[in-house]
């Protein structure tokens, strides 16, 4: 017997298999169609719990740790989101379902451009993407209550630790590029972060600057 096509669906059973249990990320996973939000000569892996290569050597995050970094961030509603490394703009999307509003940075002005896209024609209107340096983060609407960084670097950026609202959460690839540890931060009182746990070990690109230094 032939198994059927792949859906939305296939990605929330890998969600759940990696250990995701928050309903309202399973919900907004199962919401998104990733379809949209790839490249069209890879529409056969949209559905697939795989990364898909995008420009720039850049590839978009497996869709099941993309689940347990949202898990991690424990949106609610009414947060407003920085996202550092928009992509293709799936990710965006998912955090969209979840919080209020989305700010999110993109290095590459071309994958912004596809991300905004792809995001209007899923009628997706409570993002705004920026052309920018992600490791400045955006002053200009911080705080926010919590921060997604979908690369990695040895440390979190100072301006991000900045922008994050007391109490806030924020979820990022710790290490140099190719073996990092998927933190939880906390923002204190003192207005420190402290570091929650880990919420998987992952490979992602590395963080760089917008004019190409790294680290």
């Amino acid at each position: 017997m032939l198994d059927g096509p792949l859906s939305e669906q296939d990605l929330v059973v890998a969600a759940r298999s990696a250990g995701v249990r928050d309903p309202r990320v399973l919900r907004a996973l199962s919401a998104v169609d990733r379809v949209g939000f790839v490249p069209r000569r890879h529409a056969s892996l949209a559905h697939r719990d795989v990364p898909v290569p995008i420009p720039h050597d850049q590839v978009t995050t497996q869709p099941s740790l993309t689940a347990r970094m949202l898990e991690g961030l424990a949106l609610r509603g009414p947060e407003r989101v920085l996202e550092v490394g928009t992509g293709y703009g799936f990710q965006t999307a998912f955090l969209a379902a979840l919080c209020r509003r989305v700010w999110t940075v993109e290095r590459w002005p071309d994958l912004a451009a596809a991300a905004r896209e792809h995001l209007a024609a899923a009628g997706v209107e409570n993002v705004r993407i920026v052309d920018g340096d992600g490791r400045e983060g955006l002053p200009d609407a911080a705080p926010y209550q919590a921060i997604l960084v979908s690369a990695a670097a040895p440390a979190v950026p100072r301006p991000l630790v900045a922008q994050l609202a007391p109490d806030g959460r924020l979820v990022q690839p710790i290490g140099h590029g190719g073996h990092e540890r998927v933190t939880l931060f906390r923002k204190g009182s003192s207005e420190r972060l402290q570091a929650v746990r880990v919420l998987t070990g992952a490979h992602f690109v590395p963080l760089h600057r917008r004019h190409g230094l790294a680290g």
